[in-house]
């Protein structure tokens, strides 16, 4: 009898774990969604969402440096002395930047071009330092790599969206891909082609933001 109670105790705390951790990814995803929640890294989400490509490229590049620096952070704090500890964050954030910003440059040389200086700026996006602070100077590396992925993906998600709506309202276009969008002209009857809008200037990206932000915290709260 104990046998079998101490098995159903240990599956019971396994699952519950799991939960945990599908939480912490989740939660940054919805809960905590760095763009439409929490309103943090707007220099590059009104930056660089002139595109979807351009919104993902650099959602995704955040995310890695993302991901990196909260498990060493994690792995490294017990280390760093407190009169130090913001410093330290910011070299292990700007070691990780630069090694994506090395491969970006080498692999993908376009989409780096396109997002210019927003990518050494990665170094000081609050996103990072704030959950290397808030997050990952406080958790197990585990717990941190997943923080990670869930803000991360929030963060991507996010700027990818911003990036589509943008596209298809500026350029008529999704990924570069043209869409041919027409519509029936109300008075003369006629197909006429879509002409594409300011958005993809900069009060587009203001917008845009805006109209998803409510949008985003409307579908939460249900």
């Amino acid at each position: 009898m104990i046998p079998q109670l101490h098995k159903s105790v240990s599956l019971r705390l396994r699952k519950e774990g799991k939960m945990n951790k599908l939480k912490i990814v989740i939660s940054g995803i919805i809960k905590n969604n760095p763009t439409f929640v929490l309103v943090l890294g707007m220099c590059p989400t009104l930056g660089t969402t002139t595109s979807a490509e351009n919104g993902m490229g650099m959602g995704l590049a955040t995310a890695a440096v993302l991901v990196m620096s909260n498990l060493v952070i994690s792995l490294i704090k017990n280390l760093i002395p407190d009169k130090v500890r913001i410093p330290a964050f910011i070299v292990v954030i700007a070691s990780f930047v630069t090694i994506i910003q090395m491969l970006m440059q080498a692999f993908v040389p376009p989409l780096y071009a396109s997002l210019g200086v927003f990518i050494p700026l990665i170094v000081v996006n609050c996103i990072i330092l704030g959950r290397a602070e808030a997050f990952a100077s406080k958790n197990s590396p585990v717990d941190s790599m997943l923080d990670g992925v869930g803000i991360g993906l929030g963060f991507t998600l996010s700027l990818t969206v911003i990036g589509a709506v943008r596209e298809i309202l500026g350029n008529g276009s999704i990924f570069g891909i043209p869409l041919h969008l027409t519509y029936v002209d109300a008075v003369s009857g006629e197909t006429m082609s879509y002409m594409p809008l300011t958005f993809v200037l900069a009060p587009g990206a203001f917008l845009v933001l805006g109209y998803l932000m409510i949008l985003f915290n409307k579908i939460a709260k249900k």
